[in-house]
């Protein structure tokens, strides 16, 4: 939740493991980057990476080994005043969710033809306001526009959209092109990929890291895998809704790398909430552990304002509390898929499925706090 400088953006990713990620032939062409304030991450690998790196005004570069590359790119700049020069292409959006709207309200602001749908017709009305066209169906919405995009709850509803009556895949033909950023596991968006390609058309999973509010201020981090051409076609609808993009190469890699994230994510709000209560049962102020955390290494946006709302008893949803349970369950599966354990998530995960049992589902994912006082 945290702007991150470049240097040690880099520093974090060359550092780290990068694995299993496969590129076509054209990797060495640079994204188009419009917004000097956004970063296109490209990231690659074989079988030794590269041990050094060099920051360039508006431009990262990487040295590689001969025996091996891990590279990340982020293309020069071309904008004036740090604005956003919109595709002409039309652009479709299906789900008006937390993250959904903000998304959409950040296309529309920054000069996007979009036309919407929801599965609750009266979500739309005030983006129509906005300028949005309405789609009277998914597959009416894919048929007019060149570039949809789609963001629901979950792999079921993912699936639906995409093969049920009046769905994304009865307007698709060849050339047009769909980006999925729900949070799903990898064979479901394998599935959509593989429909989708079949009946011609272009895919892109493109699940966002981030809440509510960053939604609504285009501060999400993309996670983007499968269509090499369609990420770059995507670059303005990308810089208008998000800070960072990352491209991970095949179809697959973006929904792992994204249960990763919410895993870790989900598992650190469920200790905050055990610490906090740990305080209350034993005496401490829960406002001065707090104040500890914040002046220690963990400090963070997301540790504080997690915090505030178990304080103040406000868990208005930011991120619900079901979705981020049900990232845990994929997470885990995806463990278990590979022999590897997950223990601490496994865990977390049976904390979110007590607050659920208490009616937590559609309160924020701090209200996993109120599982430890009951």
């Amino acid at each position: 939740d945290l702007t991150i400088p470049e240097s040690s953006t880099v520093k974090r990713v060359m550092t780290g493991t990068v694995a299993g990620f496969k590129w076509p032939p054209s990797v060495s062409e640079p994204v188009k980057d419009s917004d000097p304030h956004f970063h296109h991450f490209l990231l690659s690998q074989t079988e030794k990476p590269a041990v050094c790196y060099q920051a360039i005004t508006k431009k990262l570069k990487v040295c590689e080994e001969e025996t091996g590359s891990t590279s990340i790119q982020a293309a020069d700049s071309t904008a004036v005043n740090g604005s956003i020069t919109p595709t002409d292409k039309k652009i479709g959006f299906l789900g008006l969710g937390l993250m959904g709207s903000g998304i959409v309200s950040n296309l529309l602001k920054m000069g996007h033809t979009v036309t919407v749908w929801n599965r609750t017709a009266e979500k739309c009305d005030l983006f129509i306001q906005e300028g949005a066209r309405l789609g009277r169906t998914p597959a009416e919405v894919v048929s007019t526009c060149d570039i949809t995009f789609a963001c629901v709850s979950d792999p079921k509803a993912a699936k639906d959209l995409v093969l049920g009556p009046s769905g994304v895949l009865q307007g698709i033909r060849p050339g047009k092109c769909y980006v999925d950023m729900s949070t799903v596991d990898a064979d479901t968006v394998t599935e959509l990929a593989q429909v989708i390609v079949s009946r011609g058309g272009r895919f892109l999973e493109a699940p966002v890291s981030g809440n509510q509010q960053l939604s609504n201020d285009g501060m999400l981090v993309i996670l983007a895998a499968g269509d090499r051409g369609l990420y770059e076609d995507c670059s303005s609808c990308f810089q208008a809704m998000g800070k960072t993009s990352f491209f991970l190469g095949e179809v697959g890699n973006a929904a792992k790398m994204m249960l990763i994230v919410n895993m870790v994510q989900g598992s650190f709000m469920a200790t905050i909430a055990e610490g906090l209560t740990l305080a209350q049962v034993t005496g401490q102020s829960q406002q001065t552990l707090l104040d500890i955390l914040n002046q220690g290494q963990l400090a963070s946006i997301f540790l504080d304002q997690k915090c505030q709302n178990i304080l103040q008893g406000n868990f208005k949803p930011d991120f619900y509390l079901k979705y981020i349970q049900k990232d845990l369950r994929l997470a885990i599966a995806l463990g278990d898929s590979v022999n590897h354990p997950t223990p601490m998530a496994a865990a977390a995960n049976e904390v979110y499925k007590r607050a659920k049992a208490l009616d937590q589902s559609d309160n924020d994912m701090s209200a996993v706090y109120r599982a430890y006082i009951h």
